[in-house]
């Protein structure tokens, strides 16, 4: 569906407590039986291929059960920057998203939860609704190197193991080395929801940044400037 889905991956390194993925690593070792749920939390204002490519990556390369596109409510670190979607117009484009891509759903647990959205408050709740169950939280380069300013940072690595998602080129990144980590290597999408809602603004086409399913929430419920509800 998205020619910029296929995965890549970095040659291992061993590191303590961090593993690398490799194709042929993983072809000869993983079993096929899928387990754990990733999680990909963020605002999806809108959500773009790169959301998708990033998130069906570590689904392939894990081999998950599934992965979350998990709807922040009140992105704590967003909020009084700029104004946000409503918290519905933003899941309804994150599951127009997702439509028919095999083990990538969509979750509005934040949302029901309602109030300012930290990773520590789903964690802990998916924990207790799924407690056999392995749970990978997914970030890029950038925010990986910011975990130490998350609230409640120290808790986070006894509930996850942290799935650090780089671009091809892009530099190593780092992050407390607390966690357990694993790397997966994705081909660049150079394209941010910020960029896509300028291009909105100026009348740009949002093809083929954003899936025509989600152009067709956008349009019918009068985002960014587009269409008309």
């Amino acid at each position: 569906m998205f020619p910029l889905l296929g995965v890549t991956f970095v040659t291992p390194v061993r590191l303590p407590e961090e593993t690398v993925l490799d194709a042929d690593r993983t072809l000869r070792e993983m079993s096929s039986v899928r387990r754990g749920l990733g999680i990909l939390g963020g605002t999806f204002d809108p959500p773009h291929i790169g959301h998708i490519a990033a998130a069906k990556a570590v689904f392939d390369a894990l081999l998950l059960e599934r992965v979350f596109l998990m709807v922040a409510n009140e992105p704590w670190q967003k909020v009084g920057h700029r104004p946000l979607s409503a918290p519905e117009d933003r899941l309804a484009m994150t599951k127009a998203a997702v439509v028919g891509i095999e083990g990538l759903e969509t979750s509005d647990l934040e949302i029901r939860r309602g109030g300012p959205t930290y990773t520590i408050d789903s964690l802990e709740e998916l924990r207790l609704s799924n407690p056999a169950t392995d749970l990978f939280l997914i970030l890029g380069a950038d925010a990986a190197a910011g975990l130490d300013s998350w609230h409640r940072s120290i808790e986070l690595p006894t509930l996850a193991t942290l799935v650090i998602v780089e671009r091809d080129g892009e530099t190593r990144a780092e992050a407390p080395p607390e966690w357990s980590i694993r790397r997966v290597t994705m081909p660049r999408v150079d394209i941010s929801s910020t960029q896509l809602r300028s291009f909105a603004a100026r009348g740009t086409t949002l093809s083929p940044f954003v899936p025509e399913s989600v152009i067709a929430e956008i349009e019918s419920r009068g985002l960014y400037g587009l269409g008309g509800s």
